[in-house]
């Protein structure tokens, strides 16, 4: 028997960490951020799923700066959890016009 659980539907964010000694003297600009939304799915965990995502975005993009789990699936095999799906909001910064 297969049945597809849907675990949660409220949305929690994750600030991704940053190095403040290696921002020392920086000032907080102005930002824009642009807003993408994958599904990272993983047969392990929710979180590695929530990585999954997050790294191949990586790939492509830079200067990540947030995410926001929005729902998170599991896929049940015979009363087991077998896959992890994630739906996350991943937002970067724009590059600069400089």
């Amino acid at each position: 028997m297969t049945t597809d659980l849907l675990l949660s539907r409220k949305s929690f964010a994750v600030e991704i960490p940053i190095n403040i000694a290696s921002h020392e003297g920086l000032t907080m600009s102005d930002h824009v951020y642009k807003k993408i939304e994958l599904v990272g799915s993983s047969t392990k965990s929710i979180e590695d799923a929530v990585t999954n995502a997050v790294d191949r975005a990586g790939k492509t993009l830079h200067n990540l700066r947030w995410l926001e789990v929005t729902e998170t699936r599991g896929h049940i095999e015979d009363g087991k959890v077998t896959h992890w799906q994630v739906s996350v909001k991943i937002g970067f910064t724009l590059d600069d016009d400089d």
